[in-house]
């Protein structure tokens, strides 16, 4: 079992959609994907049309568990969604709380790393939507996934907001002990705007060494989709960010999909 996370610490720049588009993607070529909602604003749990506010149980109560975290409640947990092969983990907007009830008590950064070892024979890929700040949420899913996706919106605040996830990422590899290897994914790329332009060539002046060589499209019909609640992937194999997201697939791992070409600028 493959474990990504899908992290940022801006908001706004993809994460949700990236972890969703290659969801579905894997789900299409026979894979059996766990989606974890790791944010307390519930976006991914919503767009399965589960409601954030109500659901149960979900990472909230794996958190709030006394002791560790059994099969069964972790099996009451998952949630299918209307995507064959596709499940969630929900959040609920409780998950906020977390850190003041529980920043403080000992092992909580394994949490989802145990929950999840108990599932690895059950799905092939675990994606997790990871929050925009830095807490117990962050640091669980940083430290349970073996790749870690950046989404960065090519615009120049996105890039400053680069920055300070690489710097939580230099402190989760000190805490881990081993470096975690991570990609960072411009997304949003509209390439009519020479603001766009600059900034993906900034992404690759001062980071090289880790950006994709492709770039995800602004695309219209990722709106679409989301008022199905499906992944585009499953509605529209020929959209661009659909084609582009393939082609990151590719590069993330080769073996879960044939070549397919990168979408450069």
């Amino acid at each position: 079992m493959k474990i990504w996370a899908v992290a940022n610490q801006k908001g706004g720049v993809g994460k949700t959609t990236t972890a969703i588009t290659l969801a579905g993607l894997l789900v299409g070529r026979g894979r059996r994907v766990l989606l974890v909602d790791m944010d307390p604003h519930g976006s991914l749990t919503a767009y399965f049309r589960f409601d954030p506010e109500t659901i149960e149980p979900g990472i909230y109560q794996l958190f709030q568990s006394a002791g560790p975290v059994t099969p069964a409640l972790l099996e009451r947990s998952i949630h299918p969604t209307r995507i064959d092969n596709l499940s969630l983990l929900p959040a609920s907007t409780a998950m906020a709380t977390l850190d003041r009830q529980l920043g403080t008590r000992e092992g909580m950064g394994r949490v989802l790393a145990e929950s999840l070892a108990l599932v690895a024979a059950g799905f092939d890929f675990v994606l997790l939507d990871c929050p925009p700040t830095l807490g117990v949420l962050m640091v669980n899913a940083l430290g349970a996934c073996e790749h870690l996706i950046i989404p960065v919106q090519t615009e120049f605040l996105a890039i400053k907001g680069l920055e300070r996830m690489l710097r939580t990422l230099s402190m989760i590899e000190r805490a881990r002990k081993s470096p975690l290897p991570y990609t960072i994914v411009p997304t949003l790329y509209d390439q009519r705007t020479h603001a766009a332009r600059e900034a993906l060539e900034q992404l690759r002046v001062q980071h090289a060494a880790h950006l994709w060589n492709g770039v995800i499209p602004v695309d219209t019909q990722l709106r679409e989709a989301s008022r199905k609640a499906a992944p585009l992937s499953t509605l529209s194999r020929s959209a661009r960010s659909v084609q582009a997201y393939a082609a990151l697939l590719e590069t993330l791992s080769p073996e879960a999909t044939p070549a397919v070409a990168v979408q450069s600028a």
